[in-house]
């Protein structure tokens, strides 16, 4: 074993030994946790035993305070009053009194099911009266209602004829007639009070309530069903009231066995709990025995799950141990391999690996800083290419432009602002490396010269002898801002002159109001260069100063593919404004003739034709439709009513894509919500999940779902999943941890919590209410 252990290098050993001591400190806690859940949950099983028995307890209390109250209420009946206080009438039976008391008595039987069954004797009449019919004779009620090992003596001389004080009889058994001829035995104990209250030996009438022994031994048959257990109760003298789950020769014993403190649980010879309450109330004592096998159900599963796991864990984690331990010393194996093959004074015994490869790591580092520097040196062709993107019109959204912006560093101030370009004068072509040295040179000084001018003007190479640039404006007036710039401009020709002797030309285009629009601005700029080369002229020449050709219209092949993209990404706005703008270039700063007109027309009409033949609408109908409008379109209408047109025709194909946009996002909603229905019971269902069912990012679902529903994904499994587990828990045969399991939680105890964060209270209490 210490030779194989000899074979692995020391940084494996190193690791793995880590890596073991890591994974035996969770075992000892696990084990102490361990030990804590079994005592936590024998307490709590105890407990929930305790409070079964306890509320069983409360529960016959309050009804036996009510079977009081309605005896009190009955001593101050002013019909009993008078059938007990009164001398006799002539009709000797009283007939009617007796009958008008019966009748006010049926009312009592339907308010509390201890009243069920009860019967009012008046000695006056020697009749006994009860909800359902008069006895005019006791033996007749006795026939019907007879007590099991009693005469009718023995019944009379106990119950009629003695006084009685809120005395409850023990348990015995009633033969009652049900229907004709048909008789039933039914245990029940007895409630005897005479009337009036305050007749102690002289008693005028008594009030008896026959209580079954269903209707209390039901609260105790919780007990029995869930635990297996038996329990009973037993009056101040030790008679049996009630039982349930022992025979009552067992449950004797265990009354007459010593009681031990109110509360206290003590285990029995037979494996048995024995939990004992006493009440303050009459003095009974509520006694349950729940076999400790039961109780202990939660700490047994506990047990086994905690030896599966444990186990489970040691032979995984040491596998683990062994596989990160090699994974994790190999690539230091590769690096010092490395070291050593680049390094060849390092070829001899380390002996210290992470010393080693800490000093040559940070030989890296350093030269990973001079290779970032470099990098840095390369930002300018970075902003040169934003620059060069922004003067041709590449960015169709504000977004983009900003996104961009921020990348590059290139700082966007203002809306407004003036495109140009400049050319150094006085060379030929650039045939000659002379030629090219000097016009670097001279585009070198030039910029130079910008940057003094202005900060914020972006500038940028445009061919050998070239410069463009963008000067922003401020928020000043538009024609002081003007000016201001122009005369720069001026100073900054006079400048490069008489330094060096340089002769510089400038081309203008108009100003803009948004950076989308720099490149029509630059174009412009280029046409005025352009302009100026074609006349000779020098210094600085304006687009709106050069002579305007009124037989040529204004649609750059520019602003048709930006109209194009602008429409396909449903961009109203923008659409609309480069419409507006192309129609002032067209109509407002041209006088273009008849033909001109006609030929703008139709390039403008072919833009929308190229669209509508994509079929990028939402309907076929409407591709027709747009086509019917383009069509529409004649070349003799006037300028504002081309406007209209063209501006309907924008308006109803960016409506329509964005309605398209919608309809699209409101089906992959549809189909994440179905798709949730049909998987809430896979506890993997998860966002990615979600993502890789619909084959969007997880981001954009998200975000989707959120607005189109107000809730998170995550959110919304966890509704449907609780919303199942309540049609579940209403149906009442299966157990909490079976509910949780088919709606989708890996345990019992995440899905209470869920529970309870959604409905406010936990499953088996939510399951009680219900019953």
């Amino acid at each position: 074993m210490q030779r194989l252990w000899s074979k692995f290098s020391p940084v494996f050993r190193r690791f793995l030994i880590s890596y073991l001591i890591v994974l035996l400190i969770p075992q000892v806690a696990g084990y102490a946790s361990y030990k804590a859940s079994i005592e936590v949950a024998k307490s709590s099983s105890i407990e929930n035993s305790l409070s079964s028995l306890n509320l069983g307890k409360e529960i016959i209390e309050r009804h036996l305070v009510e079977v009081e109250a309605f005896t009190k209420q009955l001593a101050i009946n002013q019909d009993l009053y008078r059938l007990i206080a009164d001398p006799k009438p002539l009709d000797s039976n009283n007939v009617y009194g007796l009958g008008r008391m019966q009748r006010s008595l049926s009312m009592y039987s339907s308010t509390n099911d201890y009243l069920s069954n009860f019967f009012i004797y008046i000695r006056n009449y020697n009749a006994i009266i009860t909800p359902n019919t008069v006895y005019y004779r006791p033996e007749h009620y006795y026939a019907e209602n007879r007590l099991e090992g009693w005469t009718f003596e023995e019944w009379e001389e106990a119950v009629l004829k003695k006084p009685h004080l809120n005395e409850l009889m023990p348990l015995k058994k009633y033969r009652r007639e049900i229907r004709d001829s048909v008789f039933v035995e039914t245990p029940a104990i007895t409630f005897l009070q005479s009337i009036p209250l305050n007749s102690f030996n002289n008693p005028q009438a008594m009030i008896g309530v026959l209580i079954d022994e269903d209707h209390m031994g039901s609260l105790l048959q919780n007990i029995v069903d869930q635990y297996g257990g038996w329990a009973l109760v037993a009056d101040r003298e030790g008679s049996l009231i009630l039982s349930r789950g022992i025979d009552e020769s067992e449950a004797r014993r265990y009354i007459g066995a010593p009681a031990g403190e109110n509360g206290e649980v003590s285990p029995t010879e037979d494996g048995r709990l024995l939990m004992s309450i006493r009440s303050d109330l009459n003095g009974w004592t509520y006694m349950a025995g729940i076999p400790e096998q039961a109780l202990m159900t939660k700490a047994d599963r506990i047990k086994q799950v905690t030896i599966t796991f444990t186990l489970a864990a040691l032979v995984i984690g040491l596998l683990i141990g062994l596989l990160l331990a090699y994974r994790h010393s190999a690539p230091i194996h590769s690096l010092l391999s490395v070291f050593r093959e680049q390094n060849h004074a390092s070829r001899e015994k380390i002996n210290n690996e992470y010393d080693f490869l800490a000093g040559n790591i940070a030989a890296l580092i350093a030269n990973n800083k001079l290779l970032e520097s470099s990098l840095n040196d390369q930002l300018p062709l970075l902003r040169d290419a934003f620059i060069k993107r922004l003067l041709t019109g590449d960015f169709y959204t504000m977004r983009e432009l900003e996104a961009a912006s921020g990348q590059t560093g290139v700082p966007l101030r203002g809306e407004r602002g003036r495109a140009g370009i400049l050319k150094v004068s006085g060379y030929g072509s650039a045939d000659s490396e002379e030629i090219i040295q000097e016009l670097s040179v001279a585009r070198l000084i030039v910029r130079q010269a910008f940057s003094r001018l202005d900060h914020d003007v972006l500038v940028t190479d445009w061919g050998s002898d070239q410069i463009a640039f963008v000067h922003p404006l401020g928020e000043e007036p538009m024609d002081d801002m003007n000016d201001h710039m122009e005369a720069a401009l001026l100073e900054l020709m006079d400048s490069v002159y008489r330094q060096h002797r340089l002769s510089i030309t400038i081309g203008l285009g108009s100003p803009y109001d948004a950076w989308n629009d720099v490149a029509d601005s630059f174009n412009e700029a280029q046409q005025a260069l352009e302009y100026a080369i074609h006349t000779g002229a020098f210094g600085m020449i304006r687009f709106e100063d050069m002579m305007k050709a009124t037989e040529l219209y204004y649609y750059p092949i520019e602003s048709e593919q930006r109209m194009l993209n602008m429409l396909k990404a449903g961009e109203l706005e923008e659409a609309s404004r480069l419409l507006d703008q192309l129609f002032s270039r067209n109509f407002e700063e041209r006088e273009l003739s008849y033909e001109m007109t006609q030929q703008f027309v139709m390039e403008l009409r072919g833009t929308f034709l190229k669209l509508a033949e994509q079929k990028i609408f939402h309907d076929e109908s409407l591709t027709d439709h747009i086509k019917h409008q383009i069509t529409a379109v004649s070349t003799t209408d006037g300028v504002s009513q081309l406007r209209d047109r063209f501006g309907r025709l924008v308006h109803d194909i960016c409506t329509d894509i964005r309605k398209k946009r919608k309809d699209m996002s409101a089906e992959t909603v549809g189909e994440i919500i179905r798709y949730i229905h049909e998987r809430y019971s896979d506890a993997e269902l998860t966002l990615y999940r979600l993502a890789e069912h619909i084959g969007k990012p997880e981001k954009y679902i998200s975000q989707l779902f959120k607005e189109h529903t107000g809730k998170n994904p995550s959110d919304y499994v966890e509704l449907v999943r609780i919303g199942k587990a309540v049609e579940l828990l209403q149906q009442n045969h299966l157990t909490i941890d079976e509910i949780a399991a088919q709606v989708g939680y890996n345990s019992a105890h995440s899905f209470r919590r869920a529970f309870k964060r959604v409905r406010g209270v936990s499953p088996s209490a939510f399951r009680q209410m219900a019953e």
